[in-house]
């Protein structure tokens, strides 16, 4: 039988996978290196590492040989900044984060063949070795610049000790590398008013000297690379903002900083200075890959200088410029290595509509998720998948990621492996049965199972994660509706030998499953060759074999009890989690909440002319055509008299009646949509932004007390 796809690059996959096994190619992955200076959330998980891990489990289940690379990136200013705050050295905040950030990564199944730190030795090591060659090689600019220093704290400031007004868009709080309100770049000295992060004086320029990587260089071959050799293949948000910077013009970037952390400058006049975290970091990729060689007794260059290596940089969008423009302009200057074939990044993720902030508090923390959802890594790295951010930044909610549970993973996927396990001990004792005849339905439902790999792997190929993730699931509804067509628990009270043959074929959908499952579910893939008893012996299957062998579990062979793969989670876990959001965001708007400055002095005479009595309100109706005003009858203790107060947005009529409250009597009447109103009730704001009375409300406070 012949499996045409409507997709012509699925066709094309699914014809060169046959020929593929014994094919072998070298695969260099890198995941961006994330900062020490706070744990990962889930942000981090669905623009960078869910979709590498995909990938790079993918490559090696297809036979390739993959180098999959990451590291903590250690130096920078943010960190030196987060020392200061915590009264601890850099090297203290660096430790403590790389151990979160690492163990977070193996509790999600992120298969990093090297996990290392720019701040290991073999990494300060190759890092001066590239400067130096860039060096000897006259690729750097030499000059002396004036800088902005601080002089109380005897500094020079780098980019994020300075912040100031954005020349393009006004924000006040600007960095001194980038605006994070409109994301223009630009240097310290371009801000207006630029104010000293540490003493908050207004730095002076000083002059020193700096070593600069010409950009400018770089621009024909550039041009050349990816806008004429990558248009097609390269993702149109990457494409897109190269194309920006490079029709902007490129221009000369700094490679070296007055800073005392960081990878120390290996050349004459360079005391003083390391190197710039940016030129420093995607080095780190090399480093990494370097350590990785020398565990594992292997040549590392191969993976960097071969041009049979596939490299592949997996980045969220804040990184393209530093993956497409600047390190390959290092790695081109430099002379001996490969530049990257594709960098697949994703733009942002949101959470419940509203941008993640580390700052804020506004995110999902891994170390957290996994105290209230134990065992769910798959669920959050699926839900994540489903709704990656390729091509626009996109929105995680909590009740989608409910339903992504219950209606997907549980419903579908967990409910067929369920179903076939079940009959399959409740008929045969756990054996695979043997088929009897195969009919037509029977042959075309092992064919589809045995193209999947093949649709699912185009995707893949093509950086489609989510499309990936969902072609998964149709496998799991192929499996649902044969079983749901062929009704076995109908079947076997009336042809026992067709039934054998039913729950044969559904039995090689799982199996087919516990395969293609994995780069996406690697926790639940393991739970389901357990249950099949398939990840040991002969019965292990590897991606192209689902397609090659006729048979993917064995009649005759034993299979395991029935295990539930994923729990529903319930309205009231979900609710908890937004429960938890909304406390944030008031947090956030108490901390954030400015309070009115003081008015202007009055003497102890201006106030002894106030008359504040205590009242209680009788009566309270709505004035008609008025959003905001309510019509009240006060008994302020000398007279009962009417009242306009606006505030009817924040109170009822029928609430107000029988409160206690605060009037000032002796303000002079004043007419309010033909209603002379005779005082004033005083009012606040709470933390929420909701008006409250200023409220006398004790026993034994009579009204017509003056209040002094």
């Amino acid at each position: 039988m012949y499996i045409f796809f409507l997709n012509p690059s699925q066709n094309a996959y699914f014809c060169s996978s046959l020929k593929r096994l014994n094919m072998s190619k070298r695969y260099t992955i890198t995941a961006a290196l994330p900062y020490t200076n706070g744990p990962i959330h889930i942000g981090h998980l669905a623009g960078v590492y869910v979709p590498a891990d995909i990938y790079a489990r993918y490559q090696r289940m297809v036979g390739n040989d993959v180098a999959f690379i990451c590291g903590s990136d250690e130096h920078g200013v943010p960190i030196t900044i987060k020392a200061k705050k915590e009264g601890v050295t850099p090297q203290d905040v660096v430790d403590k984060y790389n151990a979160i950030i690492k163990k977070s990564f193996e509790d999600f199944g992120i298969s990093f063949d090297n996990y290392s730190r720019t701040s290991a030795q073999i990494h300060h090591e190759t890092a001066q070795e590239f400067f130096k060659t860039l060096y000897d090689k006259n690729e750097f600019i030499e000059e002396v610049t004036e800088q902005l220093y601080d002089e109380e704290a005897q500094q020079f400031l780098a980019d994020r000790f300075v912040i100031g007004t954005c020349p393009k868009c006004g924000n006040e709080e600007s960095y001194g590398d980038q605006c994070e309100k409109c994301g223009t770049s630009h240097n310290a000295t371009d801000l207006i008013n630029p104010k000293s992060a540490i003493t908050g004086n207004t730095p002076i320029l000083k002059e020193t000297k700096h070593w600069f990587l010409p950009l400018d260089r770089h621009e024909a071959f550039l041009k050349e690379w990816i806008l004429k050799g990558h248009q097609k293949d390269w993702k149109p948000n990457v494409y897109g903002q190269v194309k920006s910077w490079i029709d902007d013009g490129l221009r000369p970037r700094a490679v070296t900083r007055d800073l005392d952390w960081g990878i120390p400058v290996p050349v004459e006049g360079g005391e003083g200075k390391v190197l710039y975290v940016w030129f420093d970091a995607p080095i780190g990729y090399i480093s990494s890959t370097k350590e990785w060689a020398q565990r594992e007794g292997k040549d590392w260059e191969p993976y960097w200088k071969d041009e049979d290596t596939k490299l592949v940089h997996f980045i969220g969008k804040d990184n393209i410029v530093f993956h497409c423009i600047i390190f390959p302009s290092m790695l081109k200057a430099e002379g001996s290595y490969i530049l990257p074939d594709n960098v697949p990044a994703n733009e942002f993720l949101n959470l419940e509509g509203n941008k993640l902030s580390t700052s804020k508090n506004w995110a999902v923390w891994l170390p957290e998720y996994l105290e209230e959802f134990p065992d769910k890594q798959d669920v959050l790295r699926y839900a994540l998948t489903a709704n990656a951010p390729e091509t626009k930044d996109n929105d995680f909610t909590w009740k989608d990621f409910q339903a992504r549970n219950n209606n997907e993973l549980v419903a579908i996927f967990g409910n067929f492996i369920n179903r076939v396990v079940v009959l399959t001990n409740k008929y045969y004792q756990g054996v695979v049965p043997t088929p009897a005849h195969l009919t037509s339905i029977d042959e075309e439902t092992l064919a589809a199972v045995k193209a999947y790999p093949a649709v699912i792997a185009s995707s893949i190929e093509r950086y489609r994660f989510r499309e990936a993730s969902q072609e998964l699931m149709n496998l799991a509804r192929l499996g649902n509706k044969y079983l749901a067509d062929e009704e076995p628990w109908k079947k076997i009270k009336e042809d026992e030998e067709r039934t054998k043959t039913i729950m044969f074929v559904a039995l090689q959908i799982a199996s087919a499953l516990a395969v293609v499952s994995e780069p996406f579910l690697p926790f639940t893939s393991d739970k389901l060759k357990k249950i099949l008893k398939e990840e040991t012996g002969d019965v292990q299957t590897l991606w192209d074999e689902i397609v090659n062998k006729d048979i993917l579990i064995p009649a005759g062979h034993q299979i395991g009890e029935a295990e539930l793969l994923f729990g529903k989670i319930e309205d009231a876990e979900i609710q908890k989690q937004l429960d938890k959001l909304e406390a944030t965001k008031k947090a956030n708007e108490a901390a954030n909440k400015t309070v009115e400055p003081q008015k202007e002095e009055i003497t102890f005479d201006d106030f002894t002319k106030l008359d504040l009595r205590v009242g209680t309100i009788l009566e309270a109706e709505k004035m008609p055509k008025a959003k905001k005003l309510l019509v009240l009858k006060v008994d302020t203790g000398i007279d009962v008299r009417t009242i306009v107060s606006g505030i009817a947005e924040s109170f009822t009529a029928e609430e107000v009646v029988g409160k206690k409250v605060t009037v000032l009597v002796n303000l002079a009447p004043r007419a309010l949509r033909g209603v002379e109103s005779q005082g004033m009730i005083l009012m606040t704001e709470n933390a929420e932004g909701k008006l409250v009375f200023v409220n006398p409300d004790m026993d034994q406070v009579e009204n017509g007390l003056q209040i002094s």
